[in-house]
């Protein structure tokens, strides 16, 4: 039965303020301040407590692609895409063989004898993938990535690996 009563008394309270305001300009305070039931029931028109406090999430930042600088790596990129490997992948790629050739595909380490831009030991085995292989730097980035996906699965794998070992 109260919460008819309240209601009644709500709907009152409106419908004399929307009256009074259109007839005498008279504001919502000052008919409130005339409906005198309305004052009883002061306690149930008090706003709640908003407490405003900070939101924190684990989540990343949305890494914003760059083209790379170099044609060797814009090479690396668009094989990268094609597999359908995030950018992610990429940038793990990138720290891979920046630390294994600085993406020069003439790199050759005299004392491994490991050649090109994935450091391929012996050199010789690029030859499955292009007989250019001492001098085409794509030719160099696709037996590259094959060697990555067959052995590890994906470039951050691979990279994992070199982190801990010193080598992929």
């Amino acid at each position: 039965m109260d919460s008819k009563r309240v209601l009644r008394g709500t709907l009152a309270m409106m419908t004399t303020a929307t009256a009074l305001s259109a007839t005498t300009g008279a504001t919502m305070m000052e008919a409130r301040a005339e409906a005198e039931p309305l004052v009883l029931h002061e306690s149930l028109w008090k706003a709640p407590v908003v407490r405003i406090r900070t939101w924190r999430t684990t989540a990343k930042a949305r890494v914003v692609a760059k083209r790379p600088r170099s044609r060797n790596k814009e090479i690396a990129l668009d094989h990268v895409v094609r597999r359908s490997w995030s950018f992610r992948q990429f940038r793990c790629l990138d720290s891979l063989w920046t630390k294994e050739s600085n993406w020069d595909h003439r790199a050759y380490n005299s004392s491994s004898g490991a050649y090109g831009i994935p450091q391929a030991l012996p050199g010789g085995k690029m030859r499955g993938a292009g007989s250019d292989w001492r001098s085409n730097p794509e030719t160099q980035i696709r037996w590259g990535l094959t060697y990555i996906q067959g052995r590890y699965g994906l470039p951050c794998d691979a990279w994992g690996h070199f982190l801990s070992h010193n080598w992929y």
